[in-house]
């Protein structure tokens, strides 16, 4: 696996021999595509969560994010992703302002454990999440990590939380006050793009 574009362009990923399912080329390319169309990337603070691979993360590096947490519970695919961004950190594209760390541990500890003060809330959410949970994962577990990015103030209020589910999966239950911007098809996979709806 390689990362497709940008200042990391050509960067090897080691995956682990088994129990991840790497997002394919083709729906990867319509993720960021879609992403760098509304300006998403540049600068932005991006949220992994079941990061498998890291490949998203850091493919959201490589397009002009900053900041990146990989939130990975299988120990194994965490000491690949730190593998990956120790190596990557010595790249010469590597910024002084970047960061990137991995979190080994459950998504939904996660969000228990992060959510922002009242005080630092606005200047520490995450502007994108990505989302890739295994398929066999429960619609409730997805509904409530994604509710609890929002009420924990995880997400920034202009965010945007990218889940991908697979086709034969009903369509992920949106946050109150959020919207289903688009969704597309990449063959088996189902891709979500959830973002905070527009005061009128």
């Amino acid at each position: 696996m390689r990362i497709v574009s940008g200042r990391f362009k050509g960067f090897q990923l080691t995956a682990p021999k088994a129990g991840t399912r790497p997002t394919t080329d083709r729906a990867k390319e319509g993720i960021f595509s879609h992403l760098e169309s509304y300006g998403e990337l540049e600068g932005a603070r991006v949220l992994d969560l079941y990061a498998g691979t890291g490949a998203l993360g850091i493919e959201a590096l490589s397009r002009g994010a900053n900041a990146l947490v990989a939130v990975e519970s299988s120990a194994q695919a965490a000491a690949l992703i730190v593998g990956s961004l120790k190596a990557l950190k010595r790249n010469p594209s590597w910024l002084q302002q970047d960061t990137a760390r991995v979190v080994r541990g459950t998504v939904e500890r996660f969000v228990r454990s992060s959510a922002p003060t009242q005080e630092d809330a606005p200047s520490s959410g995450f502007d994108v999440v990505f989302m890739d949970p295994p398929y066999a994962l429960g619609d409730d577990e997805i509904r409530d990590v994604l509710a609890s990015l929002v009420t924990r103030k995880v997400i920034r209020g202009n965010g945007v939380m990218v889940v991908e589910r697979s086709t034969r999966s009903p369509e992920p239950v949106i946050p109150e006050g959020w919207d289903l911007r688009q969704s597309k098809q990449y063959g088996e996979t189902a891709v979500y793009y959830i973002e905070q709806q527009l005061e009128s």
